[in-house]
């Protein structure tokens, strides 16, 4: 990306305030502009200099103009402020494409550091950090869950997003929860633990139960996101391979303004009742190509968890492709 071109204006009314606010504290959103666009922004007083790509400094200025007349209005910016400006010039969807094999798209959250690890994982994180609707595909232990959970924890902290909503399908139960004992969240529980271990072991036990407390974080079946409309959260759907059609639409049709979210799901371990088509290869086929929506497919060899796993998930690639081509044979004869 060229850093040569200049672009420099005025904001105006002088308003010292409004332009402490503009920035940030510690200067934290004129520093997070320059991160997520690699474009530089000098300012002395009110007086701006924009220096990078000519089209990016171009989309940059109407939005700091937009977001100083905000604060000059009494408007607090906040870093999700900032976010969403950013999403709606779409000037990250101009960056120039860059091979996230070579980029470092470590996930960073108060506890820890997570670092994708095989190339797909890398392209995966990269396309999650970037779009605002991103399926990962894949079987178990290649970790599409944990690392979606990971940048949802990122951006809560971060001040992205508001809120992280984990929803899954509950098929084992038959979406009849009214059979099961306890409130909402206990019958919802037992399906969403693997979401659960992973928020644990990155922001602690006692803080997600704060968090959940709060509603924060939420916790739902997916039948109870008809009618909501979900704005500036990070929503995780998983097992998603056991959604209908109908279901699948209903969630995608949710996302609002400043939401990300990641639908996760295994297309070999589908539960659902004979004769029903999973809502997620319907998905696959009718989304592939839309423009804002990524994909990215996990095989066995992005199996992060025991050498074991990796091997099981092979071997039952083996016995499906060849069963399957017996079941041609036969129909053949």
């Amino acid at each position: 990306m060229s850093t040569h071109h200049t672009l420099s204006f005025l904001l105006e009314p002088d308003n010292p305030a409004a332009l402490a606010n503009l920035c940030g504290q510690l200067n934290e959103h004129i520093l997070l502009i320059e991160e997520r666009l690699g474009i530089e922004v000098l300012h002395r007083g009110n007086h701006f200099q924009l220096l990078g790509d000519p089209e990016l400094c171009a989309s940059v200025k109407p939005m700091l103009q937009q977001l100083y007349q905000d604060a000059c209005s009494g408007t607090e910016l906040t870093p999700a402020h900032l976010h969403l400006a950013l999403k709606a010039t779409g000037a990250e969807m101009r960056l120039p494409s860059q091979d996230p094999v070579q980029r470092d798209l470590t996930i960073r959250t108060r506890k820890m550091q997570i670092r994708p690890r095989s190339d797909n994982q890398k392209r995966y994180v990269q396309s999650v950090q970037t779009l605002d609707i991103n399926f990962g595909i894949g079987p178990a232990g290649t970790g599409k869950t944990y690392l979606a959970v990971a940048c949802a924890v990122e951006a809560l902290e971060r001040e992205e997003v508001s809120r992280i909503l984990l929803v899954r399908p509950a098929v084992e139960a038959g979406e009849k929860l009214g059979f099961l004992p306890g409130d909402l969240s206990q019958k919802v529980d037992p399906y969403l633990r693997p979401l659960y271990d992973a928020l644990y072991e990155m922001l602690g036990i006692e803080k997600v139960a704060r968090l959940i407390e709060k509603n924060i974080i939420e916790i739902a079946p997916l039948a109870y996101m008809r009618g909501r409309t979900l704005n500036g959260s990070f929503v995780i759907l998983d097992e998603s391979q056991n959604t209908t059609r109908e279901q699948m639409k209903m969630f995608l049709t949710r996302i609002g303004f400043g939401s990300t979210a990641v639908i996760t799901g295994d297309v070999t371990q589908i539960d659902l009742p004979k004769g029903v088509r999973s809502g997620l290869v319907h998905a696959i086929e009718v989304l592939k190509g839309v423009e804002g929506i990524g994909f990215t497919h996990f095989s066995a060899k992005d199996v992060v968890r025991h050498p074991l796993v990796q091997h099981i998930v092979l071997a039952y690639d083996r016995f499906e492709q060849l069963e399957a081509q017996r079941q041609k044979n036969g129909e053949k004869r």
